[in-house]
């Protein structure tokens, strides 16, 4: 799949991100010319720059919310495929700053897709939401991609309106045969190494271990679809490979796990101890804080049908993976080595 990618002209927003790096390096290692739009990173430290990622591409430090500067970066690269991954990806974030969630989500999508509709070399976009764009109805099932749209929290609900703007740009813009393949991506929980962001219940629960503290449970009962990046972000790669070659599979598409790996918090912080050894423990401490859906699994059953993709490994993997990356990299300093190792035993595995 990845020799598709040699030669091709994509561009990534939010690539100063953490699954916009990973996605960077597979681009990258694949022989994509890969350009990039964002902020600066958002973390210290960032995946972005211990990979250096600066200096292998082209890189904007601008704002989605900037249509002027957004049109301007497009017609400078003239991508092939456009992979938009900007957002304001956290749900406790945005109930602290809801107008700029709202203003970065929403609109950030409308200027992508109509600084991407002026142009006649884009052949491909992809446009990167979430599981949590689904209203949840605490199904013990996983919600299918014709479910209804209405996020609870500001985040999710940011992220369903920019479902709706796809959707009416795709019907209303980009509806002409010539015009580019438009669809939605929708993920579930993603951990992999190298993620630094705060409220996540993996990069907290390595910050706490690296302390040889207890980590920290808010939610035990709450079940996520977790996956690996790569998982992910194949599933992304995947889809805008497919559309690209074939635009009628345009459409919306949930990439998630198994169901065995849709687990509890509670047990994917046992998992993440019981690999990391070392005497590690956890606590569970309930937050009384911002509502929380309380079981959210994806159904991936479009995805393996429509577009031949499969979830590779499993919630145990990918933890043992993570485990590696954040053990391995502080001692050896060869950030770029490990995550091109783990790059290269997904895809030829």
């Amino acid at each position: 799949m990845l020799d598709f990618y040699r030669d091709k002209r994509v561009l990534i927003t939010g690539h100063t991100g953490f699954k916009g790096s990973w996605l960077c390096r597979i681009l990258l290692n694949a022989g994509a010319k890969v350009s990039g739009y964002a902020l600066e990173p958002a973390t210290r430290p960032a995946l972005f720059n211990i990979l250096r990622l600066e200096r292998s591409m082209p890189s904007v430090v601008a704002d989605v919310r900037d249509l002027s500067r957004l049109k301007q970066a497009i017609g400078e690269v003239k991508p092939e495929i456009v992979m938009h991954l900007a957002a304001q990806p956290l749900v406790l974030e945005s109930y602290r700053d809801p107008v700029g969630t709202y203003a970065t989500n929403v609109m950030g999508t409308v200027n992508l897709l109509e600084a991407c509709r002026h142009t006649d070399f884009i052949r491909s976009i992809v446009n990167v939401t979430t599981d949590k764009v689904y209203e949840n109805k605490e199904w013990v099932w996983g919600y299918r991609e014709d479910e209804s749209l209405c996020g609870y929290d500001p985040y999710s609900n940011s992220k369903s309106c920019s479902e709706l703007v796809t959707y009416s740009y795709r019907r209303a813009f980009y509806a002409d045969p010539a015009s580019p393949a438009l669809s939605t991506a929708r993920a579930g929980n993603v951990i992999g190494g190298g993620d630094f962001a705060d409220h996540r219940i993996i990069p907290d629960g390595v910050r706490a271990l690296k302390k040889g503290e207890a980590m920290v449970i808010r939610h035990p009962n709450s079940i996520r679809p977790y996956q690996h990046i790569l998982d992910c972000l194949s599933g992304y790669l995947t889809l805008a490979k497919m559309q690209y070659e074939n635009p009628s599979l345009a459409g919306n598409y949930n990439f998630g796990p198994s169901a065995d790996s849709c687990v509890t918090t509670e047990n994917i912080v046992r998992l993440l101890g019981e690999q990391w050894g070392d005497g590690a423990t956890y606590r569970i401490q309930p937050s009384g804080g911002a509502h929380e859906a309380n079981c959210l699994k994806l159904d991936i059953s479009k995805a393996e049908a429509v577009l031949g993709w499969r979830p590779r490994w499993n919630v145990k993997t990918a933890i043992e993976k993570v485990v590696e990356w954040e053990k391995f990299c502080p001692e050896s300093g060869d950030a770029v080595g490990i995550i091109d190792r783990q790059i290269s035993a997904y895809f030829t595995a």
